[in-house]
């Protein structure tokens, strides 16, 4: 890396999916749909003085001002609860945003958003499932259409 080329070289140093996963939160995290992950993870490099720790064609792990978020590439969202939006390319960009809550149990969220969802709106996209990244999530979309999920580490 240089001023001038301020990212990793494509896949070296690819951080354990699981490990990774479970070092996260609580908090909030952030996946963004990107169409070119260099390309991205280059302005954000540049334009924010974010630190790019991973990066490849599908995905990278951007750390800024004690911040961590993620770039996906619109194909890895290709049976996503939100490959709709990844499909739709960039008129619905901004729609690609999840919304994560490090540290909320996905089980008792969902049955909150399933409760309110007649009076209120909102519902669930995908319920609580165990993923390969080491956490439990549920995707939930609130009243005006934002897409939360909350999360934890998978147990066991």
């Amino acid at each position: 890396m240089t001023a001038r080329d301020p990212l990793p070289p494509e896949g070296e140093g690819r951080p354990d999916p699981e490990a990774f996963g479970r070092a996260l939160g609580p908090g909030l995290g952030v996946n963004l749909l990107v169409s070119d992950v260099g390309r991205a993870a280059l302005w954000q490099a540049r334009v924010l003085g974010a630190e790019v720790v991973y990066r490849d064609a599908d995905f990278a792990i951007v750390h800024a001002h004690g911040s961590v978020w993620m770039l996906h590439h619109d194909r890895t969202y290709g049976r996503h609860p939100m490959g709709g939006i990844a499909r739709a390319g960039g008129a619905a960009r901004g729609a690609g945003a999840e919304l994560r809550l490090y540290g909320r149990d996905p089980d008792a969220a969902a049955v909150e958003a399933e409760a309110l969802a007649a009076s209120l709106g909102g519902g669930v996209l995908a319920g609580p499932a165990d993923k390969p990244h080491g956490l439990r999530e549920a995707h939930l979309a609130d009243p005006e259409g934002y897409v939360w999920v909350p999360s934890v580490p998978k147990r066991g």
